[in-house]
């Protein structure tokens, strides 16, 4: 999930996504690659800034620059960082680190960042910078992300109604209230999360995705302890049960499966056309969770790619018809009463009432690591 140590356990394996993400840019040509996210408060700008134009450089112009403040006080907790000041670190962070990729020297002097003129080398290929990307895992922040004029990256796991909520929050608050941290290119989208495998069944397609249960449970268990803090006292998570004591298999061990984008093409077209008028633009497709193999990875992709794809991409012009006629001015969107919607859907009763990843499958595809 992010570049600084992530240290919960159970949901977060990619502490430094540029070595990935690198050996990623030496075996494909034209697929994105997308940090989800780098920390910007537990690294200094500096750094980041030579990571991602680095990237850059060897990927030939195809990163996305995903950035957040970290979700959790164990992430924090070992940089003296505490969640009461991180939006604030974030926001100096931003404001310290994009001038870094123009060309020349730079220096800043800001409350939580301070540093002399330097020129920071190397400078991306992409002009003036990667497209920028933060991470939402509640409505707040997405309105931020609109605010500050970044795409936001959901990460949660959203109903229908939920789904359309957001997206007029964002983009009434990227439309009318925007308010840049610094001098950069605005980036308007918005992507959520989806758990996925896609099989011939959808029975066979549960089978392989029946690690995201373990994956979802380890959500619940850092959202629900004060600042989301790694918990000290009772059973570890993967000592814990996935029964109850009448033998009943745990809500939160089904809703996983019957949720996301798993199951057959036809299941998944199925959930995707319910979203595809929530106008999300993008879908980050979560495979990779438990012990599903390499091989059933690909198939699931493959599959997609082949029998489900097709429909969504085909219909992409109707989507970015729609978005430029937001960003003009043309249709203007609802100020919705999103109240209901506040609460993050990977914890309680919400949990995974999500059933597609909306906007359908667009045609810009992008490796997150997660």
């Amino acid at each position: 999930m992010g570049s600084g140590a992530s240290f919960p356990r159970g949901i977060l394996h990619s502490p430094q996504p540029e070595v990935f993400l690198a050996a990623a840019s030496q075996r494909t040509k034209n697929i994105r690659l997308g940090h989800g996210i780098i920390q910007l408060t537990t690294n200094h700008p500096a750094r980041v800034a030579e990571k991602v134009a680095c990237l850059d450089l060897v990927s030939n112009g195809r990163v996305e620059f995903g950035m957040g403040e970290g979700a959790s006080i164990t992430e924090l907790g070992p940089f003296d960082r505490s969640m009461e000041e991180k939006q604030a670190i974030w926001e100096d962070g931003v404001r310290c680190v994009l001038p870094m990729f123009k060309d020349g020297g730079w220096e800043y002097d800001g409350p939580y960042f301070k540093f002399p003129l330097r020129n920071v080398l190397p400078k991306p290929i992409q002009k003036p910078h990667p497209p920028l990307w933060v991470a939402c895992s509640q409505l707040e922040t997405i309105e931020l992300a609109g605010r500050c004029g970044i795409g936001a990256l959901g990460f949660q796991f959203l109903s229908a109604e939920m789904a359309h909520a957001w997206v007029h929050a964002y983009y009434n608050s990227f439309t009318r209230r925007q308010q840049k941290l610094t001098d950069y290119q605005s980036n308007c989208n918005i992507a959520m999360v989806s758990y996925f495998m896609c099989a011939e069944t959808d029975e066979e397609a549960r089978r392989r995705a029946d690690g995201v249960t373990f994956f979802q449970f380890s959500l619940a268990w850092y959202s629900g302890s004060r600042n989301r803090e790694r918990r000290r006292r009772g059973p570890s998570i993967s000592g814990t049960s996935t029964k109850n004591g009448s033998g009943k298999i745990l809500s939160w061990r089904i809703r996983p499966l019957t949720g996301g984008l798993i199951g057959s093409p036809e299941t998944i077209r199925r959930k995707l056309r319910r979203f595809e008028s929530s106008h999300v633009d993008q879908i980050i497709l979560l495979n990779q969770a438990g012990k599903n193999t390499h091989q059933h990875i690909c198939e699931s992709l493959e599959l997609f790619a082949k029998e489900v794809m097709p429909e969504f991409v085909g219909r992409e012009p109707e989507h970015q018809a729609w978005k430029q006629s937001v960003l003009d001015g043309t249709t203007v969107l609802d100020e919705l009463d999103t109240t209901a919607y506040k609460e993050r859907a990977g914890v309680g009763k919400g949990v995974c009432d999500f059933e597609a990843g909306a906007g359908g499958g667009r045609s810009r595809r992008v490796i997150r690591t997660m």
